[in-house]
């Protein structure tokens, strides 16, 4: 259970802190230009095993600018690995030494991205009709320009201009640094892996699609205030702390309410909250060995796994193959792609992720409160309606 999806990045933003024209390794990810659908290909197999992405001329001419072009262009720089999947595409770049154009000249990642983007623009517009105007031995277009239209509705305000040509993906592209070998395992891991984990949310959608609300904890605002003002520090939970929380979370009728992600069906068992306290390490093992002995009993537990022996009762418990609920610091954006691991054990019914949070981007490196996390464990104990001292009980 320790395994984790890479940081989901917005396209545009970057490291202040790195230089992207060092030697470096990146895991690269494209989208295509809003409104144009799946056109690079479609997945398909008979069984997740079996999935794999039929790729259209679109797809297959990228593919061909990704095995060669970069390279080409920038010997100092190769593709790892890649998959390209119906609406995006991911790619590792390895950077061996500082990126240089053609002509000598220092220059970065982004320059790179670009380059092979309008190779791909290029391949799309000549294979759906769009070519570029053909050039007269005078160095004029033979043909006529495209009208130059505008546009309202962009995202700044502004007009926005076309020549008639669609590119075929959306500006901008994401970037992860993986610094060790174990990262970078798991982002190869991640990229081979995207066609199943798209045929299973394809077949599965009830359970590998968030769930939007439906969960009702019964925990009020004024109850959350109660509780943390009762587990926090009082120069932790001062009025500005508790507004931050507040603004983040999912209300219903004055009630804090949770979405979803997987089998909801193990909401209907009997749920044991999993929090582990400082005052209790002495008698950790103790709680350890109730919590196993109820989950092999059918029990299931529900926890933040944000302590190290949550984290030790939890992972063994998974560890035996029984089910497990886990309540997310963060909710679920619009396109959301756990793990690979937390997909298929969502997929067999021995995972569901919840979480009482609004989305919000979170860099990989930002940590959350500590009345944030008491937060979730007073969720944790809310959706199964008992305390977390039960464990405690003959």
């Amino acid at each position: 259970m320790t395994e984790r999806k890479p940081t989901q990045h917005n396209m545009m933003r970057r490291s202040a802190a790195h230089d992207y024209s060092r030697p470096g390794i990146y895991h690269i990810t494209l989208h295509v230009a809003e409104g144009m659908g799946q056109p690079l290909g479609t997945v398909a197999g008979c069984t997740e095993d079996d999935a794999h992405v039929v790729l259209s001329v679109a797809g297959s001419s990228v593919e061909h600018e990704l095995q060669t072009a970069i390279t080409a262009h920038y010997p100092m720089v190769t593709v790892d690995a890649y998959v390209i999947m119906p609406d995006h595409l991911h790619f590792i770049l390895i950077v061996h030494q500082n990126i240089v154009s053609k002509s000598g000249r220092s220059t970065h990642l982004g320059q790179v991205i670009a380059g092979f983007k309008k190779g791909c623009n290029r391949a799309y517009w000549a294979a759906t009709g769009q070519e570029a105007p053909a050039v007269g031995a005078a160095g004029q277009n033979a043909a006529a320009k495209p009208p130059r239209t505008v546009s309202s509705g962009s995202a700044t305000g502004k007009p926005r201009y076309s020549t008639g040509r669609s590119p075929l993906f959306a500006p901008g592209y994401c970037d992860v640094m993986p610094i060790e070998s174990g990262q970078l395992k798991l982002q190869r891991t991640y990229i081979k892996d995207n066609p199943r984990s798209r045929w299973l949310r394809t077949h599965d959608r009830s359970r590998l699609q968030p769930q939007r609300g439906g969960i009702d904890t019964a925990v009020t605002l004024p109850a959350l205030r109660r509780y943390l003002q009762n587990e926090c520090p009082p120069s932790l939970i001062g009025a500005d702390a508790l507004a931050s929380i507040e603004r983040r979370l999912l209300l219903a009728d004055g009630k804090i309410i949770c979405d979803s992600y997987g089998d909801r069906a193990l909401l209907q068992r009997r749920l044991l909250p999993v929090v582990c306290h400082r005052r209790d390490t002495s008698l950790f093992a103790t709680q350890k060995s109730r919590c196993l002995a109820e989950a092999a009993k059918g029990g299931v537990l529900v926890s933040a796994r944000i302590a190290k022996g949550e984290q030790g009762i939890i992972d063994e418990t998974v560890n035996h193959g029984y089910p497990v609920i886990l309540v997310a610091d963060n909710g679920f954006p619009a396109i959301y792609h756990p793990s690979t691991e937390r997909i298929a054990q969502c997929s067999e019914g021995g995972l569901l992720l919840v979480t009482p949070w609004l989305y919000e981007y979170r860099g990989k490196n930002e940590r959350v409160s500590g009345p944030f996390c008491k937060t979730m464990n007073c969720i944790s104990q809310a959706l199964c309606r008992t305390k977390d001292s039960w464990w405690k009980q003959q």
